[in-house]
């Protein structure tokens, strides 16, 4: 399979999209329904649909009147027929209803995708931080 015909850029589009557009249906069509999480917030892991669901409703409820612009970059794939994976740089930034860029982020992600009946979905999602040696803190890049 070659990088054109990859299935992880349309998701990475389709994450891109619903996040702007703060749609928790549309964002979580991209993953399926016994997913797995390690991402960076609260929990060790979030297993399952029904709890990825409360996350994003809470995060896109934070945002209020705010978007969220997302930047995919450093995209790295390989798949076969019903299997993909990718790591990447992501960023994200919120801004005002005005434009103005109010705060940002960038982490690491790594995807595993699966096709199941013709349909590709993320079925394990890992985000990450270099943690800094001296503070144990995670370093949260601009």
């Amino acid at each position: 399979m070659t990088e054109a015909e990859s299935p992880v850029l349309p998701i990475l589009a389709a994450y891109k999209a619903a996040v702007y557009a703060k749609d928790v249906d549309a964002f979580l069509a991209i993953y399926d329904q016994d997913i797995s999480i390690f991402d960076m917030w609260a929990e060790w892991e979030y297993r399952g649909i029904v709890a990825w669901r409360k996350i994003v409703q809470g995060w896109f409820g934070s945002l209020q009147e705010e978007r969220v612009l997302v930047d995919f970059s450093n995209i790295q794939t390989t798949s076969d027929a019903d299997m993909a994976m990718a790591y990447l740089f992501v960023s994200y930034q919120a801004i005002a209803q005005d434009g103005t860029r109010l705060r940002g982020m960038q982490n690491r992600m790594t995807l595993a995708l699966r096709r199941r009946q013709g349909v590709w979905q993320i079925v394990h999602q890992h985000t990450s931080s270099p943690i800094e040696f001296e503070t144990t803190k995670a370093i949260f890049l601009p």
